[in-house]
């Protein structure tokens, strides 16, 4: 993986300011750096060595046909052999094995049609200078990835928001609308919105083409409904092979490599068919936990967290013979890391949860640059709470976040008078709704569900897959997702609700197709999401820093949050989450803690 980036306009040969642009992009790349530059044109980028280390070095470029072509790129193809073969009987010859090389062939050989053949998860610019075009694309399902501008005449892109606020034109203005995306919203996002005003990100499975005065769109790619007609074995069998072979393709690397292991079911199924076939070659799969000092004494089952991790992580690690580690992280270390994770999203994010991922990500480098993890099983199988509570699903409005009306009162006056917080955030809901692709003579059942994944896709897995990127690029590892393989997510979403349900268990498609490769205690454990630390100690230090700010007075925070409303959020437990499964109040308290070090750090202009 990689850090990419572009400047198409008056600074592109100014080399202090793509100094500076490249510096902000180090911990996503820290092995190689290189800038390219053409007329009115720079491309830059930094490296995670994954693949040939030597060979797919960038900017790459390439002669073919008489055109000249430069590129930049993040990501991974699994089916590089493929097209490599493909490729070669269509006359293109190669100079090593990465699969940079093999994508920058397959656009000089099929233009932007070269995306219907390629299988992984990435963003990439192509200059094409005889024609004076870039080219931009995302992977269809938004793992990687990828965020654009045009400000003063200049046209700019890269990987993170950080790197297009490093250029002097690009200033860190957040208007009206990114206040009600952070306070009403966040941690998600509206498709396609980058928060900072003027600033868009590319949204999953779109590319895009700009001629130096004019930005066109295009989405390639989106859930589409189908016909549907095998039985439930046919339809076990083929699940199994597209899950297997997705994470069989994964494991390819010229570097360490290992697995996130809950003890859930998705993490576990990935760690066992990994560590089957690492075993085929020799070799054995080193697993990765994390917890919390004292989690165990503290733990209480709920709704969302009925189980606690640890007893099935290590029948898990008895069953497999992984090479495990633990991370256990103490309570201040936790809220320590609140900080970082939010310069590493670039936004206020998930509180502790993407703080603790940060931590053991950074653990997680020192024994390996790629980790295999278990995202997205739960969107495209069904596996939320949500999906399965008749009540939730039959509610109007994001079920992982109904509580606007609670969200607008921390809003303050002046926001909350110019802003319909319940329109804003209805409006999104409806519109997804609307956009979900469903044939004609659907029950009403299988037409809500389909809307719920198309909902959870584009909003809540998006979550936690910019989750995933930032919080793990921050120390240089490269994380895979199985799951979000795109053939994955294209047949199960023709696939009848009552098959992903089946015997009326969550995800129960998935248990049956892959029941062999799991004990039977792990197969059937009820979903537990990510682990976070129900040691009252976390509450006690996160509501002493938000007092601190409340008593100092002049945090900018209280520039768009209600001082009454973070005082009350100090006095309460309140009965629902701020945003899924794992934010309730200690959790909120610390999204405060975010937002301010965020507007702090970033020198937020409101505008």
């Amino acid at each position: 993986m990689c850090a990419i980036a572009g400047v198409i306009g008056s600074t592109a040969a100014d080399l202090d300011i793509l100094d500076g642009m490249a510096k902000t992009m180090i911990r996503r790349g820290p092995d190689q750096s290189g800038i390219w530059t053409g007329p009115g044109i720079a491309l830059l980028h930094t490296r995670l060595a994954v693949i040939d280390p030597e060979g797919g070095q960038q900017p790459m470029t390439l002669c073919h046909n008489g055109m000249h072509y430069a590129m930049v790129y993040n990501g991974e193809l699994y089916n590089t052999p493929e097209l490599r073969h493909t490729l070669r009987q269509l006359g293109h010859s190669f100079f090593g094995h990465s699969d940079t090389e093999v994508l920058l062939h397959a656009y000089a050989q099929w233009g932007a049609d070269c995306l219907e053949r390629l299988n992984g998860i990435f963003a990439f610019g192509i200059w094409t200078q005889e024609m004076g075009q870039l080219f931009l694309a995302r992977d269809r399902i938004g793992v990687k990835p990828l965020f654009f501008t045009q400000q003063a005449g200049q046209f700019l892109f890269a990987s993170e928001l950080k790197t297009l606020l490093a250029h002097p034109g690009v200033s860190p203005r957040v208007d009206q609308q990114g206040v009600a995306e952070v306070m009403l919203l966040g941690p998600g996002r509206t498709p396609g919105c980058g928060v900072f005003q003027g600033i868009e990100e590319l949204e999953p499975g779109c590319c895009a083409w700009f001629d130096g005065k004019r930005l066109r769109l295009r989405r390639y790619w989106r859930l589409e409904d189908y016909p549907y007609a095998a039985d439930f074995a046919e339809t076990r069998d083929h699940v199994r092979e597209l899950v297997t072979d997705a994470i069989r393709r994964q494991l390819v690397s010229d570097v360490p490599i290992c697995t996130f292991l809950s003890g859930g079911l998705d993490s576990s199924l990935i760690s066992s068919v990994a560590a089957k076939e690492m075993a085929r070659q020799g070799q054995q799969l080193t697993t990765f936990s994390v917890d919390y000092r004292d989690n165990e004494k503290y733990f209480h089952a709920g709704k969302f967290q009925p189980t606690s991790d640890p007893a099935y992580i290590r029948m898990m690690v008895d069953y497999l013979h992984t090479d495990h580690h633990w991370v256990i992280l103490d309570t201040v270390e936790l809220a320590d890391a609140l900080y970082p994770a939010v310069e590493a999203r670039d936004l206020p994010g998930m509180a502790d949860v993407d703080a603790s991922l940060l931590l053991l990500c950074q653990e997680m480098k020192k024994h390996a640059t790629v980790a295999l993890s278990g995202e997205c099983a739960d969107e495209i199988f069904g596996g939320y709470p949500w999906y399965r509570d008749p009540d939730i699903r039959a509610r109007a409005g994001f079920p992982w976040a109904q509580s606007t009306a609670w969200r607008s009162a921390f809003l303050a006056e002046p926001y909350r008078k110019a802003l319909d917080p319940e329109a804003y955030v209805f409006s999104r809901y409806a519109e997804t709704c609307q956009n979900s692709r469903v044939l004609p003579g659907q029950t009403d059942q299988e037409r809500r569900m389909k809307e719920m994944v198309n909902l959870n896709f584009r909003w809540f897995m998006q979550t936690l897959l910019d989750r995933k990127d930032r919080m793990s690029m921050w120390s240089g590892l490269e994380v895979r997702v199985p799951f979000c393989d795109y053939r994955i997510a294209e047949y199960l979403y023709g696939v009848p609700w009552i098959f992903k349900d089946w015997q009326g268990q969550e995800k129960g498609l998935l248990r049956s197709a892959m029941a062999d490769f799991l004990p039977p205690e792990v197969l059937h454990r009820k979903k537990s999401p990510y682990p976070k630390t129900h040691n009252p100690a976390y509450l006690a230090e996160v509501s002493r820093r938000l007092q601190a700010l409340l008593a100092e007075g002049s945090a900018p925070l209280f520039q768009i949050a209600d001082r009454h409303a973070l005082e009350d959020l100090l006095n309460a437990q309140y009965p629902w989450p701020w945003y899924g499964q794992l934010m309730n109040t200690p959790q909120t308290i610390a999204y405060m803690l975010q937002v301010n070090h965020w507007l702090e750090t970033y020198r937020v202009e409101l505008v």
